[in-house]
């Protein structure tokens, strides 16, 4: 599962260097991103949160206790997903303009229309985005992993040799008003073909599984019902959480149109969205296959309520997840200039640019475990059925991004919007696991918190005397010149080695469990390799 989703997200960030060259992070990168988040934004509203919640815990019980395995139960739901995302996608297109304009505030009128080109290419989408949530959630319900976790190593691929003959072509630095329409088209059509990509090969892994889908609309005590009640709130949870992104969207693109026009340098959605995905590694290597594996089985816990157990999936989950996060998010702060320079400082992006992205990836790295933590404190509400908690919690955090989105877009100039929206972001994520943790915790008889607690503090502990080492290395030995390759590549690589080092043995020294049963199972698993 890591390994795939290791491949997956590697690839997907590559897609993000090739993107932010061809398309840069100024007016031509967000009106790309913009339109291309918006087939995510609306497949979401629509039926992404019930994939994400509801689905798998669904079909893990009528697998359970239908006679046939969920098998006419599946048939229905794929029949249903297929005619109502068809549906959606042929609106979407239809009203691309109105809906652009939903989140492009402060676009130039040559920004608006390329975005709105975009965004009529890009809404194609949302039909394979839906097809493709469905059949990994039918594929984890069955205890497959590896198909979900490989196939967008395939779209990222298409996207890639997309950018490249974009750049090859076109060359760098196209704007809104020189990009001509055949190369729109081929960014648009490229884009929407790797999604296509993604959901055909997820198809063909649900086929080897021995399903063969049968169209069926005999929706009686089928179970759907149950589904949709519970999608009910999530579909709150989901508005809620996508008003968040309309905020969002709408001061980082007025902020950054600002920048652009003030210093030439790109500091709107583009940047804050770069960001976002390079933070997203860790997380999407490392605790989104816990998360993905522990749903399922924290589900059919709760099937047996069996709580002591769900309780015991989730404190583990998040310790093991933790002993790795803990140094990458520390890394990720002390790295995350020479980082961001090197890796996204070269044709339509800036070096200025580059270091806009590294600001926000800062603020957003020193929130990556309590997200992690939030992410799988929800997953265990969608066990147990819960979906109306996690609603009511978003409005919550979405009023503490506000509190802090709103006024940094007031206050800070225009460079440095996009980095006070992350502040507000992450914060809101540490004040919904506190609130979300208090909830669970009476329904539960605690989260073992206290172990939670001690075990992270360790970590951090731990990985202290590597952080200052690092820090110390690139200050006064390798330098911060954003033009010395000594400083952009081998700084950084030499400090992480030297911190790993001694993260290892502080971890080691303070009896840090979860480290030691880590690297017992390594040496295990090397020892039997070279046995065979």
């Amino acid at each position: 599962m890591a390994l795939g989703t290791t491949a997956s997200r590697l690839t997907g960030f590559t897609r993000t260097l090739v993107l932010a060259a061809a398309l840069g992070t100024q007016l031509l990168g967000d009106a790309y991103n913009t339109a291309n988040t918006l087939s995510f934004i609306v497949y979401d509203l629509l039926i992404g949160g019930l994939m994400a919640s509801v689905i798998v815990p669904f079909l893990v019980r009528r697998r359970a206790t239908d006679p046939d395995g969920g098998r006419a139960t599946e048939h229905r739901l794929l029949t249903c997903a297929i005619l109502f995302l068809t549906l959606i996608t042929t609106l979407a297109v239809l009203a691309a303009e109105p809906l652009i304009g939903l989140y492009a505030g402060g676009f130039t009128p040559a920004q608006h229309e390329v975005a709105v080109l975009f965004g009529r290419f890009l809404l194609v989408q949302i039909l394979f985005i839906g097809l493709s949530g469905l059949t990994s959630a039918m594929l984890n319900a069955r205890q497959r992993f590896a198909a979900p976790a490989w196939t967008p190593v395939f779209n990222n691929a298409v996207i890639i040799t997309v950018g490249l003959t974009f750049l090859w072509l076109a060359g760098p630095h196209r704007t809104p008003e020189t990009i001509t329409q055949a190369e729109l088209t081929l960014l648009g059509v490229g884009t929407a073909a790797g999604a296509a990509a993604q959901a055909l090969l997820l198809q063909y892994a649900l086929w080897r599984t021995g399903f063969r889908w049968r169209l069926r609309l005999d929706l009686k005590g089928s179970g759907l019902g149950e589904a949709l009640r519970a999608a009910g709130w999530m579909f709150v949870l989901v508005c809620t959480m996508q008003a968040g992104f309309l905020l969002t969207a709408n001061l980082a693109n007025r902020a950054g149109a600002v920048a652009v026009q003030n210093d030439g340098v790109g500091a709107g959605l583009s940047a804050y969205n770069y960001a976002y995905q390079l933070f997203q590694l860790p997380y999407a290597i490392i605790a989104v296959s816990v998360i993905t594996v522990l749903l399922p089985r924290m589900s059919a816990h709760a099937v047996d309520r069996d709580w002591a157990q769900v309780r015991s999936d989730f404190s583990r989950g998040l310790r093991v997840s933790s002993v790795l996060l803990v140094p990458l998010a520390l890394a990720l702060v002390v790295y995350a200039q020479p980082l961001c320079v090197a890796v996204f400082a070269r044709g339509s992006t800036s070096i200025a640019d580059a270091q806009v992205i590294a600001s926000v990836l800062t603020v957003f790295a020193l929130g990556l475990v309590p997200f992690t933590a939030y992410q799988l404190l929800l997953r265990v509400f969608y066990a147990t059925g819960d979906t109306r908690t996690p609603a009511l919690l978003a409005i919550s955090n979405i009023a503490m991004h506000a509190l802090i989105a709103v006024p940094s877009y007031l206050l800070l100039p225009p460079q440095q919007v996009v980095t006070g929206i992350a502040a507000g972001f992450m914060l809101s994520y540490v004040w919904g696991l506190v609130l979300g943790g208090l909830i669970l915790g009476k329904r539960l008889g605690g989260l073992d918190a206290r172990r939670i607690t001690v075990t992270v503090a360790l970590l951090h502990t731990a990985a202290v005397p590597g952080v200052v080492a690092a820090w110390c290395l690139q200050r006064f030995w390798f330098g911060t010149d954003s033009s010395s390759l000594l400083a952009l590549v081998l700084g950084p690589l030499v400090g992480c080695a030297v911190a790993g080092v001694l993260y290892l043995t502080s971890a080691y020294l303070l009896r840090i469990e979860e480290v030691r049963q880590a690297c017992t199972r390594i040496g295990e698993r090397a020892r039997g390799r070279k046995g065979r």
